[in-house]
């Protein structure tokens, strides 16, 4: 029995192993462009140079090949689902179970714009320019710009770039100089996509007052021009800074198979077992997912978050219940994104908020935020304990 997946960051990483670890007969193989691991939650501190990439960066084919899964460097570029074959850059290979596990692709021209004047923090590249046009910043201070343009999901790391944001400009003697803005399609503050948590938004609301953060909710970006931010409620806000968390998409790989019968946005629609709802034998996990919203996002459409958790414990159910078809079995491990717990740290610039839930989306029996004003301790030792995981090849640990 061989499986290939295809991607190996959160999600691709854990199944790949996890399906070497419960059987070490069957055949694994991943499939990736890049041969680092990424820790993309401490991206965020890139542009402060609190991290530099090599500090939450890693070769993952030696771990991989350590734990008896063939890691080929490639570019997957699309898949052939009745033939059971994956072509890459490098050839093609064929399976018997296929994981994709590719992450998103980033929705530039969600607005004019927004690729040519917005900065974004979502990879290594665009920390690092994102740090030089800070130190550029510094030199001529004025207003700044940040948040999440419409149908964006990722918006608990644009929150944490803006709190950053605002320390660094204090550390710098700046901040009297800048006006800073926050702008999102939420409904409300602290909505983070999963319809909130409580007191969250009377929380987020203390901390825009406390740092004199202005803030829009449910706007959508416009236009982004050199020097300014044009909002869907006709408002233009002068910025000589912006930095926007835009939509996420499915990737090229995806959107050049249409025999994986993707969701316009590029999705795989799978069940709650994490398998293809019409093919038994390809199956999905972490961002490449189609996640439905429970609620209705309001005046402007936004997304559902798919951060490292959800990511990791979809890999991990993907993998399992692989196991469990190729011994025949036929009853599998399923468990809704929405009722993965929501386990999140948030960084407030050197503080962090605890979000607990045992359910990401509603109805939930408990939900909790816990404001850590003191030092960001948790997000840190989070950072720590994951890189030392992954990189000892430990994917049954949490």
């Amino acid at each position: 029995m061989k499986t290939v997946v295809i991607g190996g960051n959160f999600a691709g990483m854990t199944a790949a192993l996890e399906i070497k670890r419960k059987d070490k007969s069957h055949e694994v193989v991943m499939i990736d462009k890049s041969p680092l691991f990424l820790f993309i939650p401490s991206l965020i501190w890139v542009p402060f140079g609190r991290r530099e990439v090599k500090d939450i960066s890693f070769r993952k084919d030696a771990i991989l090949e350590k734990k008896g899964v063939k890691f080929i460097h490639a570019e997957a570029l699309k898949v052939d689902t009745d033939k059971n074959v994956v072509e890459t850059n490098k050839g093609p290979v064929a399976y018997d179970h296929l994981v994709v596990a590719t992450g998103p692709k980033v929705k530039y021209d969600v607005a004019p714009g927004v690729a040519e004047h917005a900065h974004y923090i979502g990879t290594p590249n665009g920390a690092m320019k994102t740090r030089k046009a800070l130190e550029e910043f510094k030199k001529n201070p004025g207003p700044i710009v940040i948040g999440a343009t419409q149908n964006a999901g990722c918006m608990g790391a644009a929150y944490e770039f803006l709190f950053n944001t605002e320390k660094w400009l204090r550390e710098q003697k700046i901040r009297k100089k800048v006006d800073l803005y926050w702008v999102t399609p939420e409904t409300y503050l602290g909505h983070f996509g999963i319809d909130g948590m409580t007191g969250g938004e009377t929380m987020l609301k203390t901390f825009m007052k406390m740092f004199n953060i202005h803030f829009r909710t449910e706007v959508g970006v416009e236009e982004v021009t050199s020097d300014s931010v044009k909002l869907s409620n006709g408002e233009v806000l002068e910025s000589r800074f912006t930095m926007l968390m835009p939509p996420f998409i499915g990737v090229d790989f995806v959107q050049n198979s249409p025999g994986l019968q993707a969701t316009p946005a590029g999705y795989i629609p799978v069940g709650d077992d994490y398998r293809h709802v019409s093919i038994p034998n390809v199956w999905a996990a972490g961002i490449a997912v189609e996640v439905k919203l429970p609620f209705s996002p309001g005046k402007v459409p936004f997304s559902a978050p798919k951060t490292g958790y959800p990511s990791d414990e979809t890999g991990k159910i993907a993998a399992e219940n692989i196991i469990r078809v190729s011994k025949g079995q036929e009853k599998l491990k399923k468990k809704a994104w929405g009722k993965i717990p929501g386990l999140c740290i948030m960084d407030a610039g050197k503080k962090e908020v605890i979000i607990v839930s045992d359910n990401l989306f509603k109805p939930r029996n408990f939900a909790i935020m816990l404001p850590n004003v003191i030092y960001d301790f948790n997000k840190v030792l989070f950072e720590k304990y994951f890189l030392w995981k992954t990189r000892n090849g430990y994917s049954q640990l949490p």
